[in-house]
């Protein structure tokens, strides 16, 4: 899968964030471990395919509110947002996450596919690589995953389930979060069959109630993480899962 890329890069913010790491480095490494906060990566895979069509201004205003909840969260973070379809789009590529710019309807188009595996596959190994060619002193010290998906893959042509399995899991084993998120399909087990944990997965309700509760716990899970607090726990998904039990079969 060949990334479109689109939108703003990381060239600004990533200035900002090392002139201020730079601030601190002449400090004793006790007032350096004190002052300079945590790094994390946050990488947004979002479904983009026709069938989310219905919910393109609810998804576009669900995740434009993540992100205003947690610009303003203790910790450097940067964004990747990458949509897709039949093929990857990258709308955000390692924007400081107080300088991402909101979705639009002229990014979130919806149509095509589901090439599930392509995207999570090629992002996971792009991010990899760019954590490798980072100095030291900016390599994330987080790195967390969000997925989400209202329909199984059916379009992927260059990775499989068991290459993406072993990449999440080599991953996971660093340290690596990685969330999941799905309607209209078993989540906990397309979870399992990607190799993320049962606590890490979620259903949801595709419509607007459901869309928004998607995105507020996914808020959660991030202000965890950026936090150092575990996802793992399972609290983040609680009121998808309730939703899921009340209204899921409607």
């Amino acid at each position: 899968m060949k990334y479109e890329k689109i939108g703003q890069s990381c060239s600004g913010a990533e200035d900002k964030s090392r002139n201020a790491a730079e601030c601190v480095s002449g400090a004793p490494e006790g007032a350096k471990a004190a002052h300079v906060p945590p790094r994390t990566e946050i990488v947004f895979i979002l479904d983009a395919s026709g069938s989310m069509h219905h919910l393109t201004d609810d998804t576009i205003g669900g995740f434009n509110a993540l992100l205003d909840k947690n610009r303003d969260e203790p910790g450097e973070a940067t964004v990747t947002t990458i949509l897709f379809n039949h093929k990857a789009r990258i709308i955000h590529d390692r924007i400081d996450i107080r300088q991402v710019p909101h979705l639009t309807r002229k990014e979130y188009c919806c149509d095509g596919c589901t090439a599930l595996l392509d995207a999570v596959g090629d992002a996971i190994e792009r991010t990899d690589l760019v954590q490798k060619v980072q100095s030291v002193g900016f390599k994330a010290q987080k790195v967390l995953f969000a997925i989400t998906t209202d329909g199984m893959e059916n379009a992927s042509r260059q990775f499989s389930y068991k290459q993406v399995k072993r990449l999440i899991e080599q991953h996971r084993a660093q340290g690596w979060e990685f969330l999941f998120i799905g309607a209209n399909i078993d989540a906990a087990a397309e979870a399992e069959n990607l190799g993320i944990a049962p606590e890490c997965a979620a259903g949801y309700v595709a419509d607007d109630v459901g869309t928004d509760m998607l995105y507020r716990a996914v808020g959660e899970a991030v202000a965890n993480v950026r936090a150092a607090r575990p996802v793992t726990a399972g609290a983040w998904k609680t009121t998808l899962d309730e939703d899921v039990k009340m209204r899921g079969g409607k």
